[in-house]
């Protein structure tokens, strides 16, 4: 199949707000050894790609600079060494960059069939946030059965991913959020308890209940001394991301005297190689949650390609509940 030598993509001119998200025409990416290209259907919206925007979350070297994590659509292009996947074939991909785009790179170890039932737009949907969620609530926090789990940010796309991973996992599920209608959406998902943290204090909460055996945080600042104390002992915390800062002072003494754990990961700079095991293993854990029903996903809200702003300005206002997507294929 030939490609077009062009195609539409959305670029950050400048560190910014939304705002500087501007279409343009780029080079259609080559296929490099282990690679596939996709067309995509749809690009998944996600935190980081704001964070990139801003200048506080650089790409890795080797990484297109367009933004964009995740996407969905059909295997156009398939480079030397590549095995899985054949031209023609529907998949959905964790991406290093370049979602943003009609076509997009990536190994080919890190794109997932598109599972049964499941539109392009869901799929579009799973990668990043599944990714994020199995690697370190499960790889990093070993959550298990019976366990109490608390995600801040329960809305989010992060939020209601980890709400149902954990739930289909036999966990008892909390999770806080800022309004009482995105309390009420977390209950939906799964929740045992959802906590409005404007009027709710969630470490009461926690420890009336035993304290929280895994978190899952992308808050920071002022939460991580607030975290320790709403750890069970033998707790595991789990950083993802620093929004309201990285530094604060907390009593570490706590790590010692109560055996907790204090982990985190970020995704995108991570190996090929560790990136190909956890795609294989949420293929084989959460793909099968999608099948029987216990995992669905939540969607906010689409806007067109070139629209790519608008859906930050969304992102922004954190008023979102679930995912933002945007549409690729006309």
């Amino acid at each position: 199949m030939s490609l077009s030598n062009s195609m539409l993509a959305i670029e950050i001119q400048d560190v910014g707000g939304p705002d500087v998200l501007k279409p343009i025409s780029a080079p259609v990416p080559v296929p490099g050894h282990g690679q596939i290209i996709i067309r995509l259907a749809y690009a998944g919206v996600n935190r980081p790609d704001a964070l990139q925007r801003a200048g506080a979350y650089a790409p890795p070297p080797s990484a297109s600079p367009l933004p964009g994590l995740e996407g969905a659509g059909t295997v156009v292009a398939c480079g030397p060494g590549v095995t899985r996947w054949q031209i023609g074939d529907k998949v959905c991909a964790l991406l290093p960059g370049g979602g943003y785009a009609e076509y997009a790179a990536t190994h080919e170890s890190h794109a997932l069939p598109v599972p049964a039932g499941l539109s392009m737009r869901d799929a579009a949907c799973l990668p990043e946030t599944c990714f994020t969620v199995w690697s370190n609530v499960v790889m990093r926090g070993k959550l298990k059965a019976g366990e109490i789990f608390l995600v801040h940010g329960g809305t989010s796309g992060i939020g209601t991913t980890a709400i149902q991973i954990a739930r289909a996992l036999g966990a008892r599920v909390f999770a806080t959020a800022g309004s009482d209608e995105k309390c009420a959406a977390c209950v939906t998902l799964g929740a045992e308890r959802a906590i409005n943290y404007r009027t709710e204090d969630y470490v009461e909460i926690l420890r009336k209940a035993g304290g929280a055996d895994v978190i899952l945080d992308m808050v920071g600042g002022p939460y991580l001394p607030r975290n320790i104390k709403s750890l069970a002992d033998d707790g595991r915390l789990v950083q993802i991301a620093f929004l309201q800062g990285a530094k604060v002072e907390a009593n570490f003494a706590e790590l010692m005297t109560r055996r907790l754990t204090f982990t985190g990961s970020t995704l995108r700079p991570q190996s090929d190689q560790a990136k190909a095991r956890i795609a294989a293993e949420v293929e084989a854990h959460v793909w099968p949650m999608i099948a029987r029903g216990a995992f669905q996903v939540v969607i906010d809200s689409e806007y067109p390609l070139a629209a790519a702003a608008a859906a930050h300005w969304r992102i922004e206002s954190s008023g979102h509940i679930g995912k933002i997507v945007l549409k690729v294929e006309e």
